[in-house]
């Protein structure tokens, strides 16, 4: 979840006359932090939210958009969208229209927004303004087929040099059946989405892949893993484009680890976990340290670089 508010200077940026900040999803308090990429000038931006778990930021637009999972067996999941300081907040997805909406990836070129459905076990998009939503892969249907955790939709990143999605099904609990896959943007011709035959399974019997990011210059696709450890509570990176792309673990003792964003031009990337704790490292890994602690639940996590105003 990449991209990004206007505040102090951040002297680690390398974008003149930006800012970087970050923005973090509190499950357990249903607050959005804004803070500084070192966790100063911490400030609530948005509350009351039902259960948020990923969030994207438009600095175009200058709007944050967030998913909220709701309850799981009452269908009442969301996605909202405010402004990068919290106002002109409005739901865009309501409820009804996406079951338990998980991590979000904003493809800007076309104007997508991009979500995994976990309960409603679907892969979906819309429209910068929630209209014309579409399920693109659909795993399962009905209340049996949703207590199937290996049908669960959770992370999502979008390809568009090539055309390609790629998503999470975690599997239950440190079950190592978790899965990346990778399917075309648009169903082919004919196909729906249960039954689309261009899915390809990228990686499997991993312990519980979540969230998802793409380095699009590197080819690089990133992953936190919330199971057991040592596979697991980590930080996992693959090339998408070499042959035999098994996995590299960066970054391990996490505590239940949820949200990453990346920071390309600062050679960084950001990771939220359950424990509440938020992290930094180099995008190789190194260098990894907690920032701010016991947090509550955290979960989504996005970076961007504001432009900076004027004086």
């Amino acid at each position: 979840m990449t991209d990004g508010v206007a505040a102090k200077a951040n002297p680690t940026s390398d974008h003149k006359g930006t800012a970087g900040r970050l923005f973090v999803l509190e499950l357990s308090g249903g607050r959005i932090h804004s803070m500084n990429p070192d966790g100063s000038d911490g400030k609530i931006i948005v509350a009351g939210c039902h259960l948020p778990d990923g969030v994207v930021v438009d600095v175009e637009a200058g709007h944050i958009y967030w998913t909220n999972m709701g309850v799981p067996n009452l269908n009442d999941g969301t996605i909202e969208r405010a402004d990068l300081d919290g106002g002109n907040r409005k739901v865009i997805v309501p409820q009804g229209v996406t079951f338990t909406p998980k991590q979000l990836h904003l493809e800007k070129r076309s104007g997508k927004l991009y979500w995994c459905d976990r309960e409603g076990m679907r892969v979906m998009r819309a429209n910068l303004d929630g209209t014309n939503v579409e399920t693109l892969v659909r795993t399962g249907k009905g209340e049996e087929d949703s207590r199937d955790a290996t049908k669960w939709c959770v992370g999502i990143t979008v390809d568009p040099r090539r055309g390609q999605i790629y998503w999470t099904q975690k599997g239950p609990d440190n079950a190592s059946v978790g899965r990346i896959f990778r399917a075309g943007i648009d169903i082919p011709k004919g196909e729906d989405a249960a039954s689309r035959t261009d899915i390809e399974t990228w990686l499997d019997g991993l312990p519980e892949p979540i969230d998802l990011e793409l380095d699009l210059n590197s080819r690089v696709l990133y992953w936190t893993d919330r199971g057991n450890p040592p596979l697991g509570n980590t930080v996992n990176r693959a090339s998408i484009d070499a042959p035999g792309h098994g996995p590299e673990i960066i970054a391990g003792d996490l505590m239940e680890g949820i949200g990453i964003a990346l920071d390309i031009a600062g050679n960084r990337m950001f990771v939220t976990d359950l424990g509440g704790s938020v992290y930094t490292a180099k995008l190789d890994g190194s260098q990894k340290r907690p920032f701010l602690f016991a947090q509550g639940n955290l979960s989504g996590v996005a970076y961007a670089e504001i432009p900076l105003k004027e004086k």
